[in-house]
């Protein structure tokens, strides 16, 4: 089973400017917490222990928030705040390590993944989750349900790698990567073998409307391959295009979500999150709907 797991990070984040000019996007709290943190937790409770960080010289603070801070930890146990002391005492799991490696330029999300290569090898299967996407799982019909969990499970019984997708409104194809499934689209919390990718097609060429959306589990195999993979789209080394030369040479799958996806990439994005999140917070959803009841109601 895929026990680590790749978090690129280095990025400038000027979607989000000018609230990521001097804090990483990352780190900008939805709801009561940095939007990183709920992606490490979806990585620990699809059984990953080893996250590992692609970060740059500007992104320490993601590093610090999953260090121990012994001074505030002394502080708040000599105030009697415990509740707050077990909250960041315990944002990662004793058994569950996070590595950080520097990507030293910003040569693209393949040249990121690559950085994770000596941490991980070329003989072990990883995943690779990107930070701008927050999964939702809450509107599942599947019990308990992560979807994460469920592609590497996938991943497990196929050995072949596999793409996360999620069905998109088709005016908005033009927006994502759209895969081409081999045969008819798999059902919610399936994979489907695939035909192709098409990045950003327009409305009458997309083969589907099935995105991907920021989550993968892939073969140590990918590093070389990557390793050979000249700068595509943007000057940048692509992770799609590796992913494609993969596909020529093994099966790769489209495993598509049961939930829904949030692209905190962008403002928009880290507002619906935090109106989803919100409204079902265990101490402060009570609140936050009646604070949005009381502002539906002054329209």
């Amino acid at each position: 089973m895929i026990r680590k797991a790749v978090l690129p990070v280095a990025g400038f984040g000027t979607r989000c400017l000018p609230a990521s000019k001097a804090i990483p996007k990352e780190m900008i709290t939805v709801v009561d917490r940095p939007v990183i943190q709920y992606v490490v937790e979806e990585a620990v409770a699809a059984g990953i222990r080893d996250i590992v960080l692609i970060t740059s010289a500007s992104k320490s603070a993601i590093e610090n928030h999953f260090d121990t801070h012994a001074e505030l930890e002394a502080s708040l146990e000599a105030k009697g705040k415990h509740a707050l002391l077990e909250s960041i005492r315990h944002i990662v799991p004793a058994d569950v390590n996070v590595i950080s490696v520097r990507q030293g330029e910003p040569l693209g999300l393949g040249h990121a993944v690559l950085c994770a290569r000596p941490v991980i090898g070329d003989d072990e299967p990883f995943a690779v989750l990107l930070p701008d996407v927050l999964v939702d799982n809450a509107g599942s019909k599947t019990t308990g349900a992560n979807d994460l969990g469920g592609m590497l499970a996938a991943f497990e019984r196929t050995k072949a790698a596999q793409l996360m997708v999620e069905e998109v409104e088709w005016q908005h194809v033009e927006r994502y990567g759209i895969v081409a499934p081999e045969g008819d689209a798999p059902a919610p919390g399936h994979a489907a073998s695939l035909a192709g990718m098409v990045e950003k097609p327009a409305r009458d060429a997309a083969p589907s409307n099935l995105a991907v959306i920021g989550r993968y589990a892939l073969p140590g195999e990918i590093f070389s391959l990557l390793a050979e993979t000249p700068p595509g789209a943007g000057d940048e080394i692509q992770l799609t295009d590796a992913i494609e030369r993969l596909r020529t040479r093994h099966s790769v799958q489209a495993y598509r979500m049961q939930g829904v996806t949030y692209d905190c990439g962008q403002p928009l994005g880290y507002l619906e999150a935090t109106l989803a999140l919100g409204r079902r917070h265990p101490s402060l959803g009570e609140a936050f709907n009646a604070l949005l009841s009381r502002y539906h109601q002054g329209d």
